[in-house]
């Protein structure tokens, strides 16, 4: 577990991840309502040198960048209530791909979720202090020991 202590130090945390994850990378961004699932994949947009604005796809269901060293894709599956919405909306092609998928609750349709992944569970403590858990899931690469 790695602990954060500020917005900023988990977007930093998040920057460090990006330079390990590579082209066809999912990762499973987990927690509640305001966790820091999306400060942390600023953070990974950060670090992949993505400059724009990377708001919460909450409404959008998938926000895509393409102007780092590779493209990211972010997801939010938090409105989905059939999976098969993923499949019509043609977002299995960005999972795997040419670029780095995070998906914000995967577990809305886990069928759809590869079986090599990265799924990090980030937990509230206080109003700045996180607790945040690395897994890797199906044989990926790297895992928490990383990020030390």
């Amino acid at each position: 577990m790695i602990k954060t202590h500020s917005a900023k130090e988990t977007r930093l945390l998040g920057a460090r991840l990006a330079e390990l994850l590579q082209a066809g990378d999912t990762v499973l961004l987990q927690g509640d309502l305001g966790a820091g699932k999306s400060e942390l994949a600023r953070g990974i947009a950060r670090g992949l040198g993505i400059t724009g604005a990377v708001p919460s796809p909450s409404f959008t269901i998938l926000n895509a960048y393409d102007d780092g060293r590779v493209p990211l894709y972010h997801f939010d599956w938090y409105r989905i209530h059939d999976p098969d919405e993923i499949s019509e909306m043609g977002m299995e092609e960005q999972i795997g791909g040419d670029g780095i998928a995070l998906i914000e609750w995967s577990e809305m349709a886990p069928q759809c979720v590869p079986e090599k992944a990265l799924r990090v569970d980030i937990r509230t403590v206080d109003e700045e202090t996180r607790e945040i858990v690395f897994t890797p899931l199906g044989g990926f690469p790297f895992g928490e020991e990383a990020l030390r």
